[in-house]
């Protein structure tokens, strides 16, 4: 790592660290929206929306679907999950069927108006149910304790262990792969033709690290040791999905011959490539945590 990437990550785990645990939900909910949309803002870009004015307009139409899901979901008592569960749902699908765009390297390669259309369906479904994700997680699904009870800190501990683990495991891949790449595997990669410094090896430490820092962080979030097999399941999968959300973007990269999705954030790019594991992570995380219960 650079010494620029390394002081800009100093800064910026405080700052999301801080936000997470201080936040109320409604408070955090915006804040990440603006983050998610200069990610989509983007996505635009790597899916040749060139003009300013309809990546703006694109921008705007997201931003009012997030309104709108708030809007539907309101109750007499706060907010229903109802309805951010579904679109949560809708995201883990998009992820699985991703493995199929990966597959298909070429699809939708081109510069015509047939594949825009695919890439910009692909950015919303990727932006909006890992918003909604982040919303039911951080907010106990919408629970609304009393403020001085210590669940009104569980789902932001929660949260915070789902995004350590996509944090922990993105560290862990670039350590491992730097030092036992192709060591243990030869020299077979990943996926190369996506993302050709990705090792095997790398996605093993991914996966050591990131469920090991997962499991310290969800036992301060009340992870009880029956759930801690269930739990080891989610994070695995939760690691995984990171990388293809990475990967997903290294390939919409690709097809554009760009190395960056923008010059936003020093030593690393623009925010999408800092968010890209954790759109897809959060969606697989959140569904998880549910069908679980932990």
């Amino acid at each position: 790592m650079t010494r620029t990437r390394i002081i800009a990550a100093l800064v910026m785990a405080p700052v999301a660290i801080a936000a997470i645990l201080l936040l109320p939900t409604q408070w955090l909910s915006a804040a990440v929206a603006l983050v998610f949309l200069i990610g989509l803002w983007e996505w635009f870009k790597l899916a040749e929306i060139d003009d300013t004015l309809s990546r703006t307009l694109l921008l705007i139409a997201n931003l009012m679907l997030m309104v709108l899901l708030l809007w539907a979901s309101r109750t007499g008592s706060g907010l229903s999950p109802a309805l951010f569960q579904i679109v949560v749902l809708a995201g883990v699908v998009w992820w699985f069927l991703s493995l199929l765009w990966l597959r298909f390297f070429n699809f939708a390669s081109d510069h015509e108006t047939y594949a825009r259309v695919f890439k910009l369906a692909a950015g919303t479904l990727a932006v909006i149910p890992a918003w909604c994700a982040l919303c039911l997680i951080h907010s106990d699904n919408f629970q609304t304790p009393a403020a001085d009870s210590v669940d009104n800190l569980m789902g932001h501990l929660w949260l915070l262990a789902a995004l350590v683990i996509v944090w922990a495991a993105d560290s862990g891949a670039y350590f491992a792969g730097r030092h036992f790449g192709g060591r243990l595997f030869g020299n077979r990669k990943l996926a190369p033709r996506i993302s050709p410094n990705k090792t095997i090896e790398g996605l093993l430490g991914g996966l050591l690290a990131g469920v090991a820092a997962g499991l310290l962080f969800a036992a301060f979030a009340g992870l009880t040791p029956p759930q801690v097999p269930a739990f080891i399941v989610v994070a695995v999968v939760t690691v995984l999905f990171s990388v293809v959300g990475d990967l997903f973007e290294s390939l919409l990269k690709r097809h554009v011959g760009a190395k960056d999705s923008g010059t936003l954030i020093p030593g690393h790019g623009g925010f999408l490539d800092r968010l890209d594991g954790v759109l897809a992570a959060l969606p697989i995380f959140a569904l998880g945590k549910e069908l679980f219960g932990f």
